[in-house]
């Protein structure tokens, strides 16, 4: 039988595993981004964390069964197709994939009662897609590896 995303990554025995690896993955990402906009991005990202610690914990936890069900269409395509790299796989779809995962944060940022928070998230997003697609990879990979580990 074939698990579902929600399954694999939402188990109680596996999820504080899944979220500790995608705040890994979160500050990788943060700590790759070069250029003026990298600068800036890490400079927000550390300030962020040190006002609010843990922030980027809770936010990937409360987010996780939006972001499986997101991804659950691409991940069942893969495996229907055999695949052997979900990060490959993703990569070869970037601006769906980081569309369906956007569209969980563009939904939460809509639902704010933050003017300030919807103006700031605004004036990101662009820069958003594509540090989302440049992640897919690593997401794919991390994926995969709680998948083999569910089996």
């Amino acid at each position: 039988m074939t698990q579902t995303l929600n399954h694999i990554l939402l188990d109680p025995t596996r999820r504080p595993g899944v979220v500790t690896d995608l705040q890994t993955l979160v500050d990788a990402e943060v700590s790759d981004s070069g250029g003026v906009s990298g600068a800036v991005i890490k400079t927000g990202y550390a300030t962020v964390k040190k006002v609010k610690p843990g922030i980027v914990t809770s936010a990937v936890d409360k987010m996780l069964p939006q972001f499986a069900t997101a991804l659950e269409p691409f991940y069942a395509d893969y495996r229907a197709t055999a695949g052997s790299d979900f990060g490959a796989y993703l990569a070869g779809r970037p601006t769906e994939a980081a569309n369906a995962l956007l569209g969980v944060t563009d939904a939460r940022a809509e639902q704010s009662s933050s003017d300030a928070l919807k103006k700031v998230y605004g004036k990101l997003r662009p820069q958003g897609q594509r540090n989302v697609e440049e992640a897919l990879p690593r997401l794919g990979r991390l994926i995969d590896q709680h998948a083999s580990a569910a089996v």
